[in-house]
């Protein structure tokens, strides 16, 4: 059974991670996710991706323990992008979406906030255990504390307690809480929506807000204006640029060529 199945429908890509009983990663699943996430990026019909788990019970629990007990080393080679393929990838301009389907946990969690929004099914569940077993969830550290309060990210990563769906949104760390039979169905009908939007305004979206991270305001502004961010300057040389403003004079819907 191959353990990362994908499919597409237009300028859509989901990718479900599927290896029973719980969709745990080893380092030939993160490989062959860092392969499949990498061939999204680069290929300019895809626009947007779904991520989500196998089954109804996890999303992802994280690293597999049994793979390290056979040999895994947790410093391996986790692939292109990174554990489960997404975390490290370089130049990922199109949106992402995480369907979490159920426990979610671990580097399963740190997987989820690697995506650009997260749909939750009603029953999912949330944790950062590492701190149990006296190890660190690096990836989260740096990446919850700027999704969520940072009381609350540290509450949680100092602590590896448990919560679930609602408190999740309630922090918004999730965008939307949906019956497990209808997430899939929203997950679709959300990328089919950003499907049909600008790739390049997307692609632009996504670099500034990587390069403004750790900048200051005006550095970032003064790059975006100097046009030193290159799917900026893509965008504005672009005939997507011109169709947007012809759309809108002639009270049409524009048709986005990505180029």
């Amino acid at each position: 059974m191959e353990p990362v199945k994908t499919r597409s429908e237009g300028a859509v890509l989901e990718v479900t991670l599927d290896r029973p009983k719980a969709n745990a990663i080893d380092l030939q699943t993160s490989r062959l996710m860092g392969d499949v996430f990498a061939r999204f990026r680069d290929d300019p019909d895809l626009r947007v991706a779904i991520l989500t788990g196998g089954g109804e019970k996890f999303f992802c629990p994280g690293w597999d323990l049994k793979a390290a007990a056979d040999g895994d080393a947790v410093d391996g080679d986790y692939g292109v992008g990174g554990f489960g393929g997404l975390q490290e990838l370089r130049d990922l301009n199109k949106p992402v979406i995480a369907a979490v389907n159920g426990i979610a946990c671990g580097g399963g969690l740190e997987l989820a906030l690697s995506a650009d929004m997260i749909l939750a099914a009603d029953h999912a569940s949330f944790a950062l255990p590492e701190i149990r077993s006296g190890t660190v969830a690096d990836a989260a550290s740096v990446k919850l504390p700027k999704r969520i309060p940072y009381h609350i990210a540290m509450e949680l990563l100092l602590t590896g307690r448990w919560f679930d769906a609602e408190e999740a949104k309630h922090w918004g760390l999730v965008n939307e809480i949906l019956p497990r039979d209808q997430l899939m169905n929203r997950a679709w009908e959300l990328a089919r929506l950003l499907a049909s939007g600008p790739p390049l305004v997307y692609a632009a979206i996504k670099e500034i807000v990587r390069d403004a991270e750790d900048a200051r305001f005006q550095d970032a502004m003064n790059r975006i204006t100097k046009r030193q961010l290159r799917s900026v300057d893509v965008l504005y040389s672009s005939e997507d640029q011109l169709e947007g403003a012809r759309a809108f004079a002639e009270k049409r819907d524009p048709v986005w060529k990505g180029r």
